[in-house]
């Protein structure tokens, strides 16, 4: 997988934590570096965990089903961006200032549970974990501590068009996956 590729997966797994910490900056009434901080190291994390996770349950069945892995791989990636489109259609959000233990470790768990299943799907293409977690984690990183001064900044507005975004991402490059290993594209 190419470096061009994981960038893109690592944007679109943190479109998520990106629309979770603007709501967060939308709700934070006096900006400090704190809440970009820690929204971006529990929310990066997590996504650096996760796939790794993901990574060592997909190496330890990889035997039993390397031979749907591709079929695995599109239906992950497809189910997870679907899901985040649907989700960005939809304003269930309502999350408050708190940036405490107890009010972010659920939402970092929440926005990473689709970065376990692409660890899993990481394992059956032989991705090397750790650089491409790495990635997965600075990536979510950033675009967290950024969307905590978004959402302060300009509001809701772009909140579901990121998900949508990055929901659309996984869908393409799970079909991507699936399109060469049934040799339909040789890239």
């Amino acid at each position: 997988m190419s470096f061009a590729e994981l960038l893109m997966i690592a944007v679109g797994l943190s479109m998520d934590a990106f629309a979770v910490s603007v709501c967060k900056g939308l709700s934070v009434r006096r900006l400090q570096a704190k809440h970009a901080l820690l929204a971006g190291l529990y929310f990066g994390g997590f996504q650096f965990l996760m796939p790794v996770l993901g990574w060592l349950l997909g190496y330890r069945f990889e035997a039993l089903i390397t031979s749907v892995d591709h079929w695995i791989a599109f239906g992950l990636l497809a189910l997870i961006g679907a899901n985040m489109v649907r989700e960005s259609f939809s304003d269930a959000e309502s999350l408050d200032d708190d940036f405490r233990f107890h009010a972010m470790l659920p939402l970092a768990i929440a926005t990473s549970i689709d970065a376990l299943a692409v660890g899993v799907t990481f394992a059956f293409l032989e991705v090397r974990i750790l650089p491409s977690a790495a990635l997965i984690g600075v990536t979510t990183f950033l675009l967290s501590a950024l969307g905590i001064g978004i959402g302060h900044l300009f509001g809701a507005r772009w909140k579901n068009w990121s998900e949508r975004i990055g929901g659309i991402i996984l869908i393409l490059i799970g079909l991507k996956i699936l399109l060469e290993h049934l040799g339909i594209l040789n890239v």
